[in-house]
């Protein structure tokens, strides 16, 4: 995803953070202090200032740390055939029998990180880091390292279970993402660009964010300007008390290095998720149908809607669940089994994480007039599943 500042014409790039392709050399640049040239350093004759009591997160990283892990992911990428229609009888007649060798194969590594979230293995990460593996390894902050097998992966909203045969884990709590503001202190923990654990500071920035570039687009991002860089994917967001609260994602970049623009997946998102794929290996969602549009919107007012509250339908799948429903282009939906909807993201996030199969209330205005319609949900179907 490319934007264009008209002002300054910075190009920004939304980054999948999975960073670190092992086959790439890193070089890092250390700056030290030095003394004059041709001389000592200037003696002090003043007395070092006493430190002022800081405030130090150190209790909190001494608890979560260790469940914060490495992730090394491994895939075969075959070279393509060069001569591939010498499989054809025509061509053989004639250029003869001629002994075709194998394509030549090389190896992929990549780096992320994961979040230990039972004490008996399970671990949660990014679909990006393990997409595609052969073989994937978790390095423990002890210095274990383990074959994990990969129990279900997420395409739509980005999220992966993993589990390695250990026990007595330490692993992180899911907090409630819904709970956190913007403002709140938070901690980011992974291993950007190989170099090992590492811990950064920030803040959350925003909540409900979109960045269109998970496969499905199932977002509701935390933003955090804590420094999150690759190699970060699939590792923890916590709050100050130690609580994970999200798995870090994505970042925007002009250079793919971090400015502050962190994204993360919400643990609420992230619990859903996780519970599906241990229990049934796939992660199953409700869908009405229909396309809706924020209010007030450009769109929204060439519908005769300017004021909501809620989202407008702008058009009904033929024989969907909607459909079926009587909904029709043009109705305000306010409300969702009796909550309030605010915006698009929210109402088709809340949907997804209804079981397809249930009835649900929607709360619809349409001619001046309110009424219940009652929906029974059918079942998303990602694209990449869909049949021809």
């Amino acid at each position: 995803m490319k934007v264009k500042n008209l002002i300054g014409c910075v190009v920004l790039i939304a980054t999948l953070l999975v960073g670190c392709n092992r086959s790439g050399e890193k070089n890092f640049h250390l700056t030290t202090s030095s003394t004059p040239a041709g001389g000592n350093p200037p003696a002090s004759t003043a007395a070092p200032p006493r430190a002022a009591p800081g405030i130090s997160y150190a209790d909190v990283v001494s608890r979560v740390a260790p469940a914060v892990v490495t992730i090394h992911s491994q895939m075969r990428v075959r070279q393509p055939q060069q001569f591939p229609f010498m499989d054809d009888p025509f061509f053989r007649r004639f250029f003869g029998e001629r002994t075709q060798q194998a394509p030549p194969e090389r190896t992929r590594q990549a780096l992320g990180s994961g979040v230990i979230v039972s004490q008996d293995g399970y671990i949660v990460t990014n679909h990006h880091v393990i997409d595609g593996a052969d073989q994937i390894k978790v390095d423990l902050t002890d210095g274990r390292s383990f074959d994990a097998k990969l129990v279900g992966s997420d395409p739509p909203s980005d999220l992966a279970v993993l589990k390695i045969e250990a026990s007595n884990l330490t692993m992180l709590t899911l907090g409630d993402s819904d709970r956190t503001r913007i403002g709140d202190v938070v901690l980011a923990i992974g291993n950007p660009l190989g170099v090992g654990q590492t811990v950064t500071m920030g803040i959350i920035s925003a909540k409900g964010r979109q960045t269109g570039l998970s496969n499905g687009s199932f977002e509701d991002f935390l933003q955090t300007d804590a420094p999150i860089n690759q190699g970060n994917s699939g590792g923890a967001l916590v709050s100050t008390n130690s609580e994970l609260i999200g798995i870090n994602s994505q970042i925007l970049s002009p250079s793919g290095g971090s400015i502050g623009l962190g994204f993360a997946i919400p643990s609420n998102m992230a619990r859903t998720v996780l519970e599906q794929l241990i229990n049934n290996g796939k992660v199953r969602r409700g869908q009405l149908g229909i396309t809706v549009l924020k209010i007030p919107s450009e769109e929204a007012s060439q519908l005769g809607v300017t004021q909501g509250p809620g989202v407008v339908v702008y058009q009904v799948q033929g024989g969907s669940a909607a459909d079926r429903a009587g909904l029709r282009q043009g109705d305000v939906i306010s409300a969702l089994n009796g909550t309030a909807i605010t915006d698009p993201n929210t109402f088709r996030n809340s949907i997804a994480s209804i079981s397809p199969g249930t009835e649900v209330t929607l709360t619809v205005r349409r001619d001046g007039s309110e009424r219940q319609v009652r929906a029974t949900l059918g079942e998303f179907i990602p694209q990449a599943a869909r049949p021809e």
